[in-house]
């Protein structure tokens, strides 16, 4: 199949407008799921502390941890996600520590969220970048 340059520009501005379409659609997932959790509360920038790798060599399994004293839950979003929601963990008045620790997949390069409800019913965020290196080559 041979193509004219006219169709080959018109194809190829074609896949540019869907690769770019989805980053507003992801970013408004991600707005509404925190909107959803928080109530549309105003959130503050201590309470809550999110270890993450600054750089993942594999995006099918990072590391990270959360936790937020005197949390009642924790919610995790992957900002780049298709599916930005990553897991909420809801802690009962028994709980020893509101602490979790898990493995997550990563699309690619993103910003990891984790958001806390306290026990006062306020809210507290915290954000990190997290690199994902294509092949584990570190860069």
């Amino acid at each position: 199949m041979d193509f004219t340059r006219r169709e080959t520009l018109v194809i190829g501005a074609a896949a540019a407008a869907v690769v770019t379409l989805p980053m507003p659609a992801m970013a408004s997932a991600v707005d509404d799921a925190i909107a959803a959790f928080t109530g549309g509360a105003d959130m503050g920038d201590s309470g809550v502390e999110l270890d993450a790798p600054e750089i993942a060599e594999n995006g099918n399994t990072v590391p990270i941890e959360v936790s937020a004293e005197g949390a009642s839950a924790i919610m995790v979003l992957a900002a780049g996600n298709p599916t930005p929601g990553v897991a909420t963990f809801n802690f009962g008045p028994l709980a020893g520590a509101q602490r979790a620790k898990t493995r997550i997949r990563l699309a690619g390069t993103q910003d990891v969220i984790a958001i806390a409800k306290l026990a006062d019913g306020s809210f507290a965020k915290a954000q990190k970048n997290v690199k994902v290196t294509i092949g584990g080559c570190g860069g």
